[in-house]
């Protein structure tokens, strides 16, 4: 499934809740052919932003031997190193600084940009004068620990952002064959991180653009009776909308493919239908029996050709499966999204 580089921007933008900052980042997507020069460019103009607004700064303790007393005297460490007598002490004060994980993430990642196999010259340039107007900042060894480290708040929401791309480039990126080079792994192409990846899209997209339910991921018990449930399997919904008199549960599929093979003929996947089931039957409560008994399921399913509108009934329970083609324009995938939920 090749999804265009416009609408993989868009699902980022929701996926991460960072559509203002996404559009705040103007980029021109029409000439941009490949993910990687997608990021660079986002990273480029994210970073003239900061620069015009001034870079995140913040206290960064230092301990250092010096002449006199400044800070916070460590006696036991100039006792310890013998520096009395050279009248020198070692002492730990705060410097006011730029030299910060957030900041140390973004010049790591911009370096690591032109190493990239992928990016053309004009966009190269563009990156290392990027780094030119920045000051001196330490590059670091990145991981995934790091980037969850970075203290996000109202005034630094930007840097969120620029935090996700850095993310995404660095699971992605790895060692070519040229020592020195590397290669960008085209995540599109991995059903497990595209699944992730839609079902956080269309989970966002509700909680933003509409306001007649609340939106969640709902933990569902089975209705058994007999030993202990802590031997069964958890169930959470992708997606649950919810109001005081209607519930639509919405499971999120996402394969290369969007119906399986049988026999030649095209099919709906078994699993995904007895999972929405499942969920239907076991949501129902007799404390809220006429929301819970005519719930409606959703099985939502992404596509780049043949569109597919299938309607079922069971009981009381509409089921619906349904596609969104991604291959379209950004503001019909997102009417479409809403088409869905008002039926």
């Amino acid at each position: 499934m090749s999804i265009p580089i416009q609408n993989i921007y868009f699902l980022l933008s929701y996926a991460w809740n960072k559509l203002e900052e996404a559009e705040r980042v103007k980029v021109d997507v029409r000439d941009i052919t490949n993910l990687p020069s997608l990021f660079a460019k986002v990273l480029v103009n994210a970073t003239s932003i900061l620069l015009k607004r001034c870079l995140e700064q913040d206290y960064i303790a230092h301990q250092c031997e010096i002449a006199g007393i400044k800070g916070k005297f460590s006696l036991s460490e100039t006792v310890k190193k013998n520096l009395i007598h050279k009248q020198k002490t070692i002492c730990v004060f705060d410097d006011y600084s730029v030299n910060i994980l957030s900041n140390q993430i973004l010049i790591t990642t911009l370096h690591n940009l032109l190493k990239l196999n992928e990016l053309d010259t004009g966009l190269k340039r563009d990156v290392k004068a990027t780094i030119r107007r920045l000051p001196v900042i330490s590059p670091i060894k990145l991981n995934l620990r790091i980037f969850k480290q970075v203290t996000l708040h109202r005034n630094n929401q930007i840097y969120g952002f620029i935090i996700n791309i850095c993310q995404i480039l660095y699971e992605n990126l790895l060692p070519s064959e040229n020592g020195g080079e590397l290669t960008f792994v085209d995540f599109t192409r991995d059903e497990r991180k595209m699944a992730y990846l839609f079902e956080n899209f269309v989970r966002n997209f509700y909680c933003k653009e509409q306001n007649q339910y609340s939106v969640g991921s709902k933990k569902i018990s089975w209705q058994l009776i007999g030993d202990s449930q802590d031997y069964l399997p958890s169930m959470y919904t992708d997606i649950t909308l919810d109001n005081p008199i209607k519930r639509i549960i919405i499971d999120t599929k996402f394969y290369q493919q969007t119906l399986a093979k049988h026999y030649a003929k095209e099919k709906v996947h078994s699993h995904n239908i007895y999972q929405l089931f499942s969920y239907l039957i076991n949501q129902r409560s007799n404390t809220d029996h006429q929301k819970t008994h005519t719930t409606t399921g959703i099985l939502l399913y992404p596509t780049i050709d043949a569109e597919y509108n299938f309607s079922y009934q069971f009981e009381q329970h509409p089921i619906y499966i349904r596609t969104i083609d991604l291959n379209t324009d950004s503001s019909k995938i997102a009417e479409r999204l809403l088409r869905i939920i008002e039926n």
